[in-house]
């Protein structure tokens, strides 16, 4: 939980990173069609949330800000109990000034007009250039007089970078449903019949514990299947002998988790799948241990690309010098995506990786990134030694960075050969 001293904390850092003079907005997402008059479930735009933790919509927030003075106005719906009978019912102006530490409330149904007021006179206007156009339009139509506009998207997901410990926490709790999860899944693999059984094991156990979205659609890829990066058609029969790459993470609270482990159908990897985990595994560990401040995220997708060459090199994947393979890139037809991202409120935060000025950031205390490298091994690559095709393993950790080097904050999901197996051959026992 994050309490609201700390959401006020959030707008005072990004009132400081304002211009004097100025006004910032920032609106609530809209419902998502589903098809025709049914919507997906709603889920908040992650920006306004993270400035506000309000959860409904038709809703924005107005910063306005003097010299070094600030105030912070929101805007909610009206209350209307026939439309509530519907959809639910809303917190509405009253509470909503009770419940959030805003200088005022004000109905959104009243947003243009107020907002009139809010900009006259004001030299700069901050709001996301990637809003729709009916909101542009509005915003533009009341700012004739304004002599610069700016971004507010980039300013608040810079500060979203740096995790607080409350952040942390629910990333920890969110990380603790999907170890359950993962778990599940390496202990029943083996009596299942259709990777979509998987999936489904997957998001009942979100839902049980309170995480009742999961971060993104849960990839659950046997065979082959795992040799496309995005797999979600779950729709294919498990095999036996085969490995099933499980990308899989909920969302708690708002924050993600975001986990990949790579396990054999009838619990006990051969041989030839041995040889490409452990050399993927050792590469996840090694980039792992790398992680400290200061440290570029491109010196640890540099290192992660030397050491799976040399991995293939050994095992006969692929021919030739280290330094060609590696300075033509040749290694990028079985590698062929970053070694993580940032996460957080999104499982692929929406945060800078470079500055204004279009130079890398710097690992910092507080950030929390993916670490996934990966080798994919198409069953019909015939220059690919045949005993390896159709190997797909991908494993994937959540990293924070601390002061003195990092926490592997996914450390309790197991991924070692011999815990994954052991783990599987105890629970068949069992039965």
């Amino acid at each position: 939980m994050i309490y609201e001293k700390e959401y006020v904390l959030r707008r005072k850092k990004l009132a400081k990173k304002l211009s004097s003079n100025a006004v910032l907005i920032v609106f609530s997402a809209a419902q998502k069609i589903r098809s025709n008059d049914t919507e997906f479930p709603y889920r908040q735009d992650s920006n306004f949330y993270y400035l506000t933790g309000f959860k409904e919509d038709k809703a924005a927030l107005v910063i306005v800000k003097e010299k070094k003075e600030f105030k912070t106005y929101l805007f909610v719906t009206k209350k209307d109990p026939s439309l509530e009978l519907w959809t639910g019912k809303r917190l509405g102006q009253e509470k909503a000034k009770k419940c959030f530490l805003v200088d005022d409330v004000f109905y959104y149904e009243d947003l243009g007009k107020k907002f009139s007021h809010f900009i006259d006179n004001r030299y700069a206007l901050y709001y996301d250039f990637k809003l729709d156009y009916s909101k542009v339009k509005m915003i533009k139509a009341k700012t004739k007089n304004i002599s610069a506009y700016f971004n507010a998207a980039i300013l608040i997901e810079e500060l979203r970078l740096i995790k607080s410990a409350s952040e942390i926490k629910l990333i920890k709790k969110a990380l603790s449903i999907t170890k359950e999860a993962h778990h599940k899944a390496m202990q029943i693999s083996s009596s299942l019949k259709y990777e979509y059984e998987l999936q489904a094991e997957f998001e009942y156990i979100f839902k049980k514990n309170g995480a009742y979205s999961d971060a993104y659609t849960t990839i659950v890829a046997c065979g082959n299947s795992a040799n496309t990066l995005h797999y979600i058609a779950n729709d294919k029969k498990l095999i036996k002998n085969e490995l099933i790459l499980i990308d899989a993470g909920c969302e708690y609270e708002y924050y993600a988790s975001d986990i990949t482990r790579t396990i054999p159908v009838s619990g006990k990897f051969t041989q030839a799948q041995k040889e490409v985990y452990k050399m993927v595994l050792d590469v996840n560990k090694t980039i792992i241990e790398m992680i400290r401040p200061n440290i570029l995220r491109s010196e640890l997708q540099k290192k992660s690309e030397e050491l799976l060459c040399r991995g293939m090199l050994r095992l006969g994947i692929l021919h030739g010098e280290l330094e060609e393979l590696l300075e033509e890139k040749i290694y990028k037809k079985y590698y062929p995506h970053g070694i993580g991202h940032w996460m957080g409120i999104d499982v692929h935060d929406q945060c800078p990786y470079k500055t204004i000025r279009g130079d890398e950031l710097r690992l910092k205390a507080g950030m929390v990134m993916t670490i996934e490298p990966g080798i994919y091994l198409d069953k019909d690559d015939k220059s690919v030694p045949k005993k390896y095709r159709g190997i797909g393993i991908r494993i994937e950790d959540d990293i924070l960075v601390t002061k003195e080097g990092y926490e592997n904050l996914s450390c309790d999901i197991v991924k070692d050969i011999d815990a994954m197996q052991e783990l599987i051959r105890t629970n068949s026992s069992n039965q």
